[in-house]
């Protein structure tokens, strides 16, 4: 080779470096965009290997093309589909709104994603069909090659899947187009759970567009195109129905497994038609022992097999019996199993809608294992198919949310009255999660509607779902608008758990509780953010994790079957996940977690008094529900058997640090509670009663002096509220002319106690509608000295009133000139008198 040939490959081994054909320019260059927060997977993310397993882990073949991988991609107008020039590369499956993608773009409401590659058709799939498959992308999806449409897709969450056999063959390359429109919650008639084009709270960036895997597979002229397996525990057999396409009557299906004992079973039957075989002895899936059957169907034809497909089963049944207390509970497998896991909402922060990898995928079903849940419940979003795969194989029971639509209906409303195109939609995809979804042994139960978002026609949809799915429960309606229909009644409550009463045909469950929130530094998607409940130091929380478990418990000795406790992750905003947004930190303890939710724990001491200021010396007690050993340290230090017994009351005179452990004679250790008590030179305002959160939350009746409901507080004693602003209804015996309201504050700043920023006063006949007669703003005091103002508010008006509504809104913070800033501050109140 001479210099100048020489010259010339190099150029045209550079020119192939720089192709835009088929996503290949970028191989080694690309990078995810703008990334907020990265996974332990992120940097294991390529354009070579991105999501390269097999998709449909129970229906398999051995032949098949991924092509997940670089897209020309366009931002187009709706209905455009010429891609003049590319505006840059795209890393399918994940969202175009995602780091991942490698653009991190939105899409409006008047555009499309226009998604472009060649694709090549292996010369040895002559004489086969070719079936371009979509495992999902999100909303409208319409495909051409080479220009001329061949069909258009309308669904989020489903796979689904075009016919190329007419217009590509074996040997040929095409070019293959994309175009997604994507209304979001824009539209009025799509499912798209949480996703909002203006994300905030509980709402969460979109995903538009191709979001999982998309694949090419040959299968022959007669091919398998689904399969429906049902299982019978009770007679011990297994049912398997074969879907097939373009056969005939002389075409026959086998079926073969092998049991736990590696026996073969054999079956054999027509095509399209139900085949029953005898299970001998039969091996039960369930989360503690998951077995699966391993299972081969195929079809025959004069003797050759023309096609076949690898897929599993597990023997599982969920139904609903009587314990045997007459409680009706969620029987599995013929016995009452309490089923306690995760709200699983299925984001991240790298790749939104999408894991960055399988093992991603895998980790979050690991990690709800191992902290000894045995429930899931899949929040309004729909996964990939290898999601619910490993469901099954690692063992978790799954409830199965239906994506929600817009709309919601309000408290005691009745149901939404949707379009016609609203209610079809809404259908089609809720027919394709449970036809597409139906072999899963994991999924135990399907809930169409959350807290009335989309809520519609209640009965008609119960009976839908029962019809295409008798084999399951049906949960209408989680949280909120209970029609009375379904297998479940089930509520939410936040943040502590409850229970709705016990019903004679319907099982009970707490749908949704907890949401206790800890932000970890440097795993936050924002500095801002929020948790129903937000703790400062991972103890506390867990101290009070168990709390709510404690109860938890309690209710399910009386009838409650099920609790979903909030949330396995952090997402955006949210800071109340078990673990990090990133999956880097699990927050609690994993033994810890694992042995409360497994009921299988010591409880915690409680320490008393709830107070943490003292002047005087002040007495200390220990209580443990179940009388073991307390053991006690003063001095922060960790507590064991070699530390202080505690054997009654005693004092401090000073600031410590009191840390307490129970430990049983078997040597079982309890979660050690902790409170610091500080003394102050200062005598500081005493509480009335012991403190309590439950009289903390803003727009909740408060206790002042212990009293409720009555007119004049003013025996010199205070309430505090720590962190949290006053809100208290009082309500009048009878409708009475009131003249003046009087209310006393107090600022101590050695006690970090202020002053509130506003105190706000309001009159309503109704409770409900309230009305404003006066507002007073105060000014924070930057010396030690302590204060107490009295502030009245004179109603100038003739009317007679049954509630005063009195809110003071406080700094949830010590200010940063003062010595203690950062800490939560107190606001105190006293001596409110109504004249």
């Amino acid at each position: 080779m001479n210099n100048q040939q020489f010259i010339l490959f190099l150029f045209i081994i550079f020119c192939s470096a720089c192709q835009t054909k088929n996503g290949s320019q970028n191989l080694d260059t690309w990078q995810p965009k703008q990334l907020t927060l990265e996974t332990p997977w992120t940097h294991l993310v390529t354009p070579q290997n991105v999501h390269a397993e097999y998709p449909r882990p129970q229906m398999k073949r051995t032949n098949w093309i991924n092509l997940n991988g670089l897209w020309d991609y366009a931002i187009l107008p709706k209905f455009q589909t010429k891609m003049d020039t590319a505006q840059g590369q795209i890393l399918v499956p994940f969202p175009i709104e995602s780091s991942l993608s490698g653009v991190k773009k939105s899409v409006g409401i008047q555009e499309q994603i226009v998604y472009q590659r060649e694709i090549s058709i292996p010369k040895d799939w002559v004489n086969q069909r070719v079936l371009l498959h979509f495992e999902a992308s999100d909303w409208e999806t319409t495909v051409l090659i080479d220009g001329q449409s061949i069909g258009t897709h309308q669904g989020g969450y489903d796979p689904f899947s075009f016919d190329l056999s007419d217009h590509i063959q074996a040997g040929e390359t095409k070019e293959l187009k994309v175009a997604v429109w994507d209304p979001s919650d824009l539209g009025h008639f799509n499912p798209r759970g949480k996703q909002v084009s203006n994300p905030s709270g509980i709402y969460y960036t979109p995903s538009s567009g191709i979001w999982q895997t998309v694949w090419l597979e040959p299968v022959p002229m007669t091919y398998i195109e689904s399969l429906k397996i049902e299982t019978n525990i009770d007679e011990s057999t297994v049912s398997i129905s074969t879907k097939t396409q373009n056969g005939n009557n002389d075409q026959l299906v086998s079926i073969e497994f092998k049991d736990q004992n590696g026996k073969l079973n054999l079956g054999k039957g027509s095509i399209n038609q139900p085949i029953t075989i005898k299970v001998n002895d039969p091996k039960l899936w369930s989360p503690k022992d998951p077995f699966l059957y391993d299972l081969t169907v195929k079809i025959h034809e004069k003797g050759e097999t023309i096609d076949e497909v690898k897929s599993y089963f597990g023997m599982r049944k969920v139904d609903l019996q009587k314990d045997d207390r007459g409680f009706t509970r969620i029987f599995f497998n013929n016995k009452f199993l309490f089923q306690n896991g995760p709200l699983d909402q299925g984001f991240w922060p790298d790749g939104l809608y999408t894991a960055p990898t399988d093992e991603a995928l895998r980790y979050d079903i690991e990690v709800t294992k191992k902290l000894g849940f045995n429930m899931l419940r899949k929040h309004v979003k729909i996964e990939s198919r290898r999601f619910y795969y490993w469901c099954d194989k690692l063992g978790i029971l799954v409830w199965q949310d239906m994506p929600n639509t817009n709309g919601n209906v309000n408290v005691g409303a009745p149901d939404l009255t949707p379009s016609s195109q609203h209610i079809q939609n809404f259908e089609q995809e809720l027919t394709q999660m449970i036809t597409t979804h139906y072999n899963h042994p994991s999924i135990i139960m399907w809930v169409p509607f959350n807290e009335g978002w989309g809520q519609h026609r209640s009965a008609g949809i119960t009976d839908f779902v029962k019809k295409l799915d008798p084999t399951r429960l049906v949960n209408l309606a989680s949280g909120w608008e209970d029609r009375g229909t379904g297998d479940i009644f089930d509520i939410h409550n936040y943040p502590a758990p409850n229970m709705p009463p016990p019903e004679e045909n319907r099982a009970v469950v707490l749908g949704e509780f907890g949401g206790l929130g800890y932000p970890v530094e440097n795993h936050m998607w924002t500095q801002l953010n929020w948790g129903y409940r937000k703790f400062e130091n991972l103890q506390e929380m867990t101290v009070e994790y168990e709390n709510y478990y404690s109860q938890v418990w309690s209710f399910a000795d009386n009838g409650l079957s099920a609790a979903v406790y909030t949330q396995t992750t952090d997402i955006e905003t949210e800071t109340n996940g078990l673990m990090t947004y990133d999956r880097k930190v699990i927050k609690m303890n994993e033994k810890v977690v694992h042995a409360i939710n497994t009921r299988n724990y010591l409880t915690t001491p409680t320490i008393l008094p709830y107070e943490k200021h003292f002047h005087e010396p002040l007495a200390i007690s220990i209580r443990q529900a179940a009388n073991h050993p307390i053991y006690y340290t003063l001095d922060g230090s960790i507590p064991n058997q070699n530390s202080t017994l505690y054997d009654g009351v005693f004092s401090i005179e000073k600031s410590s640090h009191l840390q307490a452990i129970s430990i049983s004679k078997d040597g079982k250790q309890s979660q050690i509670s902790g409170r610091k008590f500080q003394k102050f030179n200062q005598k500081r305002p005493n509480y009335q009663f012991e403190y309590s959160r439950k009289y903390t939350a803003g727009g909740d009746f408060a206790l002042i002096d212990g009293k409720y409901g009555t007119q004049i507080f003013s025996d010199g004693k205070w309430q505090g509220f720590e962190a949290n602003p006053l809100s208290i209804i009082f309500e009048k015996k009878e409708d009475q002319e009131i003249n003046s309201i009087e209310i006393g504050f107090i600022q101590s700043q050695y006690a970090w106690i202020f002053f509130p920023v506003k105190v706000i006063v309001s009159i309503s006949n109704d409770g409900k509608f309230f009305t404003e007669i006066g507002q007073k703003d105060f000014e924070l005091f930057s010396d030690t000295e302590t204060k107490i103002e009295r502030v009245k508010f004179d109603i100038n008006r003739k009317e007679t009133y049954k509630y005063i509504g009195v809110n003071a809104v406080n700094i949830s913070k010590v200010p940063d000139w003062h010595p203690g800033a950062g800490n939560r501050a107190w606001l105190f109140v006293d001596e409110i008198s109504i004249k």
